[in-house]
């Protein structure tokens, strides 16, 4: 049986986790009851935090489904001459300290650029995050059988780390782990208008990695 735990965070398990533990037991030895509850505390958000559910991954044709669990808070048509150079659609998910922060490809495809980008630390609710906060960016090709599609990490005002375990070169299926972003952060979504991709997600909604599909192919 699988332990929902992610393997993104075996450090800060093993680190937090174990302090928290053995303050827990500490406290009961010495007779300092008061204090345990305070580990005991600390040890179930480290474990609730790292926590990585399994996921029922969509098995229709031409669906792109969310990279990340969280709350959309911003869906718009822009311009991204970076990495698309074309019109895209983009969704914008914002994720809580209490929602699971491992991220999931939201298409089949072959990664075709990673790249870390050095920032600053906005709340990650804020619209600057976007293009001032550290970021990686993954760009995935073939989605679909012919769309190129831009998967955005971007740190927040507690997230100090960002973790993508796939280098230019993978192959991703739909819905599959490829990394996690740690303490509270933003994931960003982009499709070229061209490709033809209905939007089906909405303003506010509350979105699963791997599970929520925010486009259709036409």
């Amino acid at each position: 049986m699988r332990i929902p735990l992610t393997e993104y965070g075996v450090r800060e398990l093993l680190l937090f986790g174990g302090v928290s533990a053995a303050g827990a037991v500490a406290a009961a030895v010495i007779g300092q009851w008061f204090v345990a509850p305070v580990f005991v505390l600390s040890l179930a958000f480290v474990l609730w935090f790292f926590r990585d559910p399994s996921r029922r991954i969509p098995e229709d044709v031409g669906l792109l489904v969310s990279p990340a669990d969280g709350r959309i808070v911003e869906v718009a048509q822009i311009d991204e001459p970076q990495y698309l150079k074309s019109a895209a659609h983009k969704i914008a998910i914002f994720m809580s300290p209490l929602n699971v922060h491992v991220n999931r490809a939201p298409c089949a495809g072959e990664v075709e650029a990673v790249e870390h980008r050095p920032g600053r630390y906005h709340n990650a609710e804020n619209p600057a995050a976007s293009s001032e906060n550290e970021s990686v960016a993954l760009l995935i090709k073939g989605a679909e059988g012919h769309a190129r599609v831009l998967v955005r990490q971007v740190a927040g005002v507690l997230a100090r780390r960002i973790v993508c375990a796939v280098a230019a070169g993978a192959r991703l299926e739909r819905g599959q782990r490829f990394g996690m972003i740690k303490f509270g952060s933003r994931a960003e979504v982009y499709v070229p208008v061209e490709a033809g991709f209905e939007v089906r997600a909405r303003l506010g909604e509350r979105v699963k990695a791997g599970e929520t599909v925010l486009w259709r192919f036409r």
